[in-house]
């Protein structure tokens, strides 16, 4: 991500990710690598939050068939790092 080439994160289209993210508006997005502790800021970057787009994508991640996934975006410039 902070070399630009992710461009999204990919969440399946359900219940759960929907009441997050549709007709939600963010400032930021908070992104960690696995589970940090909260005091473990070199594992965590934040970004200018700037939306989704809605894609059919087939990914291992989420088996053999297409899914409907919302496509975050995270190739965006970075407002700065936790951990600096």
């Amino acid at each position: 991500m902070l070399s630009g080439e992710k461009v999204f994160e990919y969440r399946l289209r359900n219940e759960y990710w929907k009441k997050r993210l549709e007709g939600r508006a963010y400032n930021k997005l908070t992104i960690t690598k696995g589970y940090p502790k909260r005091e473990d800021k070199s594992r965590r970057i934040e970004v200018n939050y700037c939306g989704y787009v809605l894609k059919t994508i087939t990914h291992p991640h989420f088996g053999n068939e297409p899914v409907d996934v919302y496509a975050i975006r995270v190739a965006i410039p970075i407002i700065g790092r936790s951990n600096e």
